[in-house]
């Protein structure tokens, strides 16, 4: 039975432990809700809670624990030369035996025993590799009786787990039912259990994002630090020159040089808020306080489009429209524009995160009371002056936030700069010039048969947390602002 299939089943009996639970507790006060101390609601998700929720932490534990446990298990039936080898040869190794130990359920009794045969030496592991080729298992040479050993035990761990998880759980959600369906009386205090349950999950649900979040931040720092181990950090933070060359493991050839890659993310997205910015602003502004209903009612939602599109449409769209488009206007006005620049990739992203800044500074705008305009008004100030004096200083806060999540969007595309921008790492002041960001070269970086632990490949992980502290820098430098202006309106 598999996990899915167990945890709806669960869910199924928590829905029903609730209509129970809440029949039980209007049962036990003979129908006088009155001496009940919480809701019969209550009473029933306290019921639901304690059928399902301790045999749901087992699924989802078990689930996470099942693989790991089931192949140290198998790898005790494996040599000790290949226990004490590198990760890579134990990795490659488990993937054979875990390939195995996948076509085992399928074989028939007698090639079952063939197997058995092959793994205890009456007969040879051609035999064995014969009848596995034959439901679908190819092999690249013979296996070696101890991994054919590791593939039984490996079947035979998951199959004692694929019998056993059901059996437990629904015990676990059968005891819990009996034993909360007994403790309902009138005076449980099922409002209180429910709520600590509650206030349970959301801290758990808090955490799990906390740390996820901590876990990405030191997997990238742990890593750039050993990519700083082949590179010296100065060459990498002020290098001029990105030049990457492909080396054996353990060397670190050609030159590593972030400024072009820093300067074409901050180029491109320069550009991309200049065409975003004022448009968004303006048509947030328009919306909210010169346009009718229905032309509002029609307006944004055609805006939210825009953000809809997938940004590989944008990208060809730079491509093969603009990028050619601009190319032949500056050939018409004398100047060589090339089709992959600053100028296509920058204004064809800024069309794409015109909603972040117009959409939220719109639901900003709507936001700011309607008895500031009216004193504004009352004061005989005109609709213009009040939309610059009154209405923009006190929706600030909320446009910076606005123009911060546009750029955070514009700082990390990638489709439309791989396209439209190309993939050169130029240090060049002319938007008329290709230039590439920091996310195509992490992309880039990351493709091909590269040992992990190369500089070439260990260079994306400090690229990552080059990104990640501009971003960071962004919002403190967002809040500072946010805050200096809300207290001066205040």
């Amino acid at each position: 039975m598999s996990s899915f299939t167990i945890l709806a089943i669960l869910v199924a009996a928590a829905i029903i432990a609730y209509f129970i639970g809440r029949f039980r507790s209007i049962q036990s006060c003979g129908g006088q809700q009155r001496e009940l101390h919480s809701r019969p609601a209550y009473h029933g998700y306290y019921l639901a809670i304690l059928t399902a929720l301790p045999a749901i932490i087992v699924l989802a534990l078990w689930s996470a624990a099942e693989r790991p446990v089931t192949q140290y298990v198998a790898m005790q039936e494996l040599p000790a030369q290949v226990l004490e080898g590198t990760d890579a040869q134990r990795a490659l190794t488990m993937s054979v035996v875990d390939t195995i130990a996948e076509g085992l359920p399928k074989l028939s009794p007698e090639e079952s025993e063939t197997l058995r045969k092959a793994r205890l030496g009456f007969v040879t592991t051609t035999d064995a590799r014969d009848v596995l080729a034959r439901h679908g298992v190819v092999l690249g040479s013979d296996p070696d009786r101890a991994i054919l050993a590791a593939a039984d035990e490996l079947a035979a761990a998951r199959e004692t787990s694929r019998l056993a998880l059901p059996l437990v759980c629904f015990a676990l959600a059968a005891i819990g039912f009996v034993w909360g369906f007994s403790r309902i009386r009138p005076e449980l205090r099922a409002r209180n259990i429910v709520e600590r349950v509650i206030r349970g999950g959301l801290f758990t649900a808090s955490t799990v994002a906390v740390l996820t979040t901590v876990g990405i931040v030191l997997s990238v720092l742990f890593e750039t630090i050993h990519f700083f181990q082949f590179v010296a950090p100065f060459d990498f933070l002020f290098g001029t020159v990105w030049d990457p060359r492909f080396a054996t493991v353990g060397q670190a050839e050609g030159q590593f040089g972030l400024l072009p890659l820093l300067w074409g993310t901050l180029f491109i997205s320069f550009v991309a808020l200049l065409v975003a910015v004022p448009v968004g602003l303006f048509a947030a502004i328009y919306m909210s306080e010169y346009a009718g209903s229905r032309v509002r009612a029609i307006a944004k939602p055609v805006l939210e489009i825009l953000a809809g599109i997938p940004t590989i449409v944008y990208g060809f769209f730079a491509l093969s429209v603009f990028g050619p488009l601009l190319r032949d206007l500056g050939f018409n006005i004398g100047l060589e524009i090339s089709a992959s620049s600053v100028l296509t990739a920058g204004i064809v992203m800024g069309v794409m995160i015109i909603p972040f800044v117009s959409s939220l500074s719109d639901d900003i705008i709507n936001a700011v009371p309607q008895s500031l305009r009216e004193g504004s008004y009352g004061l005989g100030a005109t609709q213009s002056e009040t939309i610059k004096r009154v209405i923009l200083p006190a929706a600030l806060p909320g446009i910076v936030g606005a123009v911060l999540l546009a750029a955070s969007r514009a700082i990390g595309e990638t489709m439309i700069v791989v396209l439209a921008a190309g993939i050169a790492a130029n240090l060049t002041l002319n938007p008329l010039e290709p230039v590439t960001t920091i996310t195509v070269k992490i992309v880039s970086q990351l493709t091909g048969d590269l040992e992990f632990n190369s500089p070439q490949t260990l260079v994306a992980f400090a690229l990552g947390l080059t990104l990640f502290i501009i971003t960071l820098a962004l919002n403190v430098y967002a809040l500072y602002i946010v805050r200096k202006y809300r207290e001066q309106y205040e």
